[in-house]
C-alpha cells in the first residue's frame, strides 16, 4: 500500500476534526455575542424578568423567516420563478395562501408583519409598540379554530409591550424595541456556516440564552432550570437503551428542554407519537412552546399544557407514555387530603395513602408519573432527597413502589450541579416490567468536574462531564455492585430499613483517611523521644561548658 493512500484517511479525519473545531468556534462566539447584546438590551431591567422579550423576538424572528422559506420554497418549484420573495409580496395577494400554509404549518404571517419588514420601519414608527403587539395577536388568531390552536394561544402573553419594565413612556418602550429588533436583526444564524439546519442554530442559541438567564436569576427562578448534563442523564437513563419512542412525557416541563432531549438523543425523527407535558407556571409554558417550535417540532408533534398536574393534569387521553423525565419542584405544597376526593384518584389510590400537603408533594408527582408510564417504560424523575427517607405518609408510598417492584435504581448526584442551590439531589427510576425484585443503588457524588468559563454571578460550580454520566449508565446496564459506587438490594434489604432509600445506607463509601501502622508510629516517637533526650544533653554539656569558661 502507497503511503499516499495511508494518509488520505488520515487527511479526511482531520478535515473533519478541523470543520467541527471551527464550528464550535462559530458556535462560542455567537453565544458570547448573544449574551453581551441581551445582557446590553435589558439596562437596568432584571434579566430573569426580561428574558421573555428577548427569547420571544428570537423566536418571532425565526418563525418570520422560516414561513417565508417555506412558501419561498413551495412558490418557486411551481412557477420556476427563483426571485419570488414572500417578504415583498401585498399581503392581499399572500391572503390567497393563508388556508394551506395554516394547515401545514399550523400559523400565518402577513407579509408586512414578518420580522424583517416590522424591523425595517421600526426606527420611524412611532407605534411600534403597538404594531409589534398587533402582529403577534394575528399570529395567534391565525390558529384559531385549527388544530395548532391550543399550540398558538395566548403564546405572546408575556411580551406585554405596554409593560413599565420596558420603559415609563411608550416613547421610551420603543426605543428599547428598536434597539431589539436592531440587535437581534444582525445576529448572524446563517445555518450554512454551522453545517445544521436554520431550526437547530435558533433552538441552540435559545437554549444557551435560558441557561445563561437561569445561570444570574439565583432564587429568582434560575433553581426550576434544568442544567444541560442534568438533563442529558435524565433522557440517557429514560431511554434505556431504545433508538426509538412513541411517546415522551413530562408532568413539570418548564421550558422543554427535558423532552427535547430526546431529540438530540435519538434524533428529530426517533419521538414517533410527539412530546407532551405541562406545567402550572404561565411563563415557563409559553417557553416550553416557543421552544418546540423553535426546534423545528410541528405543531401536531406536541402537546403543552398549562395547570396544576397533581390536581388537573390535561393529558388522561395521551396516557400512557414510554418514557418520563422530569425534573418537578422540591418539596411544595399541595392541596393533598383537604381534597377527599383524591384519595380514590387512580394515581394516587394504590399506594392507599397521600403525600402529606405541607411542603411534601415530591412522591404525588412520582405516583403521577407511575400511573402514566406505560408498561415496560422508563421514567427518570429527580428528588428531593428528604423523599427517600421521611417517615409517615411517605416511607407507605416507598413501600409500595418498592414491593410492586416498580424502583429500578436510586441514583445520588453531586452537589452544586443545579442553579441557584447547592443541594445533592437524587434521580429515582421507576420501570414496568422489571424481570427481577432487586434496586440498584449509585453513589455518583464525586463524578463531577468544575464548570469551564463559569459565567459571573452563577451558584452552578459542578457539571456532570460525558465520562461521568456514562459511568453511570453503564453502572445501571451493569447491575452490578461496584465498591463504593453501586450496590444491589433486594427487598427483604430494603424492608429491613424501614424502606428507606437514601444510597448511603446501601453503598459504603470509601474510607479516604490515611491508613497508619501504630507499630511504626510508636517507634517513630520513640526515636524522636530519644533524639530529644540526646540534644538536651549536648545543650546541657554546652551550657555548662560556656558557664565554665565565664567563671
Amino acid at each position: 500500500m502507497s503511503l499516499r493512500n495511508v494518509s488520505e484517511p488520515r487527511s479526511a479525519a482531520v478535515s473533519v476534526r478541523e470543520a467541527t473545531a471551527a464550528h464550535q468556534q462559530q458556535r462560542e462566539a455567537l453565544h458570547k455575542t448573544i449574551w453581551r447584546l441581551a445582557e446590553d438590551m435589558r439596562g437596568a431591567v432584571d434579566g430573569w424578568e426580561f428574558k421573555q422579550y428577548v427569547l420571544g423576538l428570537l423566536f418571532y424572528r425565526y418563525i418570520s423567516e422560516n414561513l417565508t422559506e417555506y412558501v419561498n420554497t413551495l412558490t418557486r418549484e411551481a412557477t420556476d420563478d427563483e426571485s419570488f420573495d414572500y417578504a415583498a409580496q401585498d399581503d392581499r395577494y399572500a391572503l390567497k395562501g393563508r388556508g394551506r400554509i395554516v394547515a401545514e404549518k399550523g400559523f400565518f404571517i402577513l407579509p408586512s408583519n414578518l420580522f424583517v419588514n416590522i424591523n425595517a420601519t421600526a426606527r420611524d414608527d412611532p407605534g411600534l409598540n403597538e404594531t409589534l403587539a398587533q402582529a403577534f395577536g394575528y399570529i395567534e388568531t391565525s390558529a384559531y379554530g385549527q388544530p395548532s390552536e391550543d399550540d398558538f394561544k395566548g403564546l405572546f402573553d408575556d411580551m406585554d409591550m405596554n409593560h413599565k419594565r420596558l420603559g415609563a413612556t411608550v416613547a421610551e418602550r420603543n426605543r428599547r424595541l428598536v434597539k431589539m429588533l436592531g440587535t437581534i436583526a444582525g445576529l448572524d444564524m446563517d445555518s450554512s456556516e454551522f453545517g445544521q439546519d436554520a431550526a437547530d442554530i435558533f433552538g441552540d442559541a435559545y437554549e444557551f440564552l435560558m441557561t445563561m438567564y437561569a445561570s444570574s436569576a439565583g432564587k429568582s427562578g434560575g433553581e426550576f432550570f434544568t442544567p444541560q448534563d442534568v438533563s442529558a442523564l435524565l433522557t440517557q437513563i429514560a431511554a434505556a437503551g431504545r433508538k426509538q419512542v412513541n411517546r415522551v412525557y413530562d408532568p413539570a416541563c418548564g421550558s422543554g428542554s427535558l423532552l427535547l432531549n430526546f431529540r438530540k438523543l435519538l434524533g428529530p425523527d426517533a419521538v414517533r407519537q410527539g412530546y407532551y407535558g405541562q406545567d402550572v407556571n404561565l411563563t415557563t409554558y409559553n417557553l416550553c412552546r416557543i421552544n418546540m417550535l423553535l426546534h423545528d417540532v410541528n405543531f401536531d408533534k406536541f402537546s403543552i399544557a398549562h395547570g396544576d398536574t397533581l390536581t388537573h393534569p390535561k393529558h388522561w387521553d395521551d396516557q400512557p407514555f414510554d418514557a418520563i423525565v422530569s425534573n418537578p419542584p422540591y418539596s411544595i405544597d399541595w392541596i393533598g387530603d383537604d381534597d377527599p376526593n383524591l384519595i380514590n384518584d387512580p394515581r394516587y389510590a394504590p399506594a392507599g395513602v397521600l403525600a402529606p400537603k405541607k411542603k411534601k408533594a415530591d412522591l404525588a408527582f412520582t405516583m403521577h408519573m407511575l400511573h402514566w408510564l406505560a408498561q415496560g417504560g422508563t421514567a427518570a424523575i429527580m428528588q428531593f432527597p428528604g423523599a427517600m427517607y421521611r417517615g409517615g405518609a411517605e416511607a407507605k408510598i416507598r413501600k409500595y413502589l418498592v414491593d410492586q417492584n416498580y424502583v429500578e435504581a436510586v441514583i445520588a448526584l453531586p452537589s452544586a450541579l443545579f442553579f441557584g442551590t447547592t443541594i445533592a439531589t437524587y434521580i429515582l427510576v421507576l420501570h414496568k416490567g422489571k424481570t427481577d425484585d432487586t434496586v440498584l443503588f449509585i453513589d455518583a457524588s464525586a463524578e463531577w468536574e468544575k464548570v469551564p468559563n463559569k459565567p459571573k454571578n452563577s451558584s452552578k460550580t459542578q457539571q456532570m462531564g460525558d465520562a461521568h454520566r456514562a459511568k453511570v449508565i453503564q453502572a445501571l446496564r451493569d447491575r452490578e455492585d461496584v465498591p463504593h459506587f453501586a450496590a444491589l438490594a433486594d427487598r427483604a434489604a430494603i424492608e429491613a430499613t424501614g424502606y428507606n432509600l437514601t444510597v448511603g445506607g446501601y453503598v459504603e463509601a470509601e474510607d479516604t483517611r490515611e491508613v497508619i501502622d501504630i507499630k511504626v508510629l510508636n517507634a517513630d516517637i520513640a526515636d524522636i523521644v530519644a533524639r530529644q533526650s540526646a540534644l538536651r544533653a549536648e545543650l546541657d554539656a554546652l551550657v555548662a561548658e560556656l558557664e565554665g569558661d565565664a567563671a
